[in-house]
């Protein structure tokens, strides 16, 4: 059954068409702009060079920009697993939402019915793993900080959207802040990287910088509550549940 939209496309994308089998990922974002209308303008401006294949609007409405067929430029530089640039494996999912520089807010009920929706076609029409759904922070975390820590990561989970960890909250919440050794700290980076994260450190950022903007990006996705850049023994045992889920 086909997801009902409203058409607006964006002229951002590669005129090539892709084979349906190089569709591995469902990437989301938000729009991080003050106004939706901006958000629209700005993704159909050809002077952008951003696009993305669907946005979702505050109202729940899907708009499609960008057929699925095609390369839409949504991820731009990115890397998870073996995989580098993911505009040519992914399908790109925009947000409206104004982001940590504009007030960033709670996504609407109505945004997050639709977010499922239509997750749950292109799963099921892509054949998508679940550990290849993740967020703009995940597949660039020296750059980007969307969808953010108020996504509804946990709920989409429990919808079978994307994976989360099945940690305990009570006994994690005891685990909170409570600081970890250096051969913790390895292990946490470690499995960090077997969920797929990059080790690639770019030329402009130093090793401790873009650890730190890493562990942020895994903070936003996975322990949301808090956001400090510290690995306590929290995120640790998280890691550890997860490395067993996406390895």
């Amino acid at each position: 059954m086909a997801i009902k939209t409203v058409l607006n496309y964006s002229p951002n994308f590669n005129h090539v068409k892709r084979i349906t089998k190089s569709i591995k990922f469902i990437i989301f974002h938000y729009t991080g702009m003050k106004k939706e209308s901006e958000a629209i303008r700005r993704l159909t401006n050809i002077q952008s060079e951003v696009a993305c294949h669907y946005l979702v609007k505050n109202n729940g409405q899907i708009i499609t920009m960008v057929p699925d067929n095609y390369i839409a430029w949504h991820a731009g530089k990115s890397s998870w697993a073996n995989y580098k640039s993911l505009n040519k494996n992914s399908i790109g999912i925009e947000i409206t939402n104004p982001g940590h520089e504009f007030k960033y807010k709670k996504f609407s009920k109505r945004q997050i019915t639709s977010i499922l929706r239509l997750s749950k076609f292109l799963i099921k029409k892509y054949k998508i793993h679940m550990k290849y759904i993740l967020g703009h922070s995940d597949i660039a975390p020296e750059r980007k900080m969307d969808p953010g820590e108020k996504f509804p990561w946990k709920y989409l989970s429990q919808n079978k959207v994307g994976l989360w960890h099945t940690e305990n909250k009570k006994d994690l919440l005891k685990n909170r802040t409570i600081k970890t050794t250096k051969v913790n700290k390895e292990l946490f980076f470690n499995n960090l990287f077997r969920i797929g994260y990059s080790k690639q450190i770019s030329k402009n950022a130093g090793k401790k910088n873009y650890l730190k903007c890493l562990t942020k990006a895994f903070q936003r996705r996975f322990r949301q509550e808090l956001i400090d850049g510290k690995i306590d023994r929290e995120c640790l045992i998280i890691s550890q549940n997860l490395s067993k889920e996406f390895g």
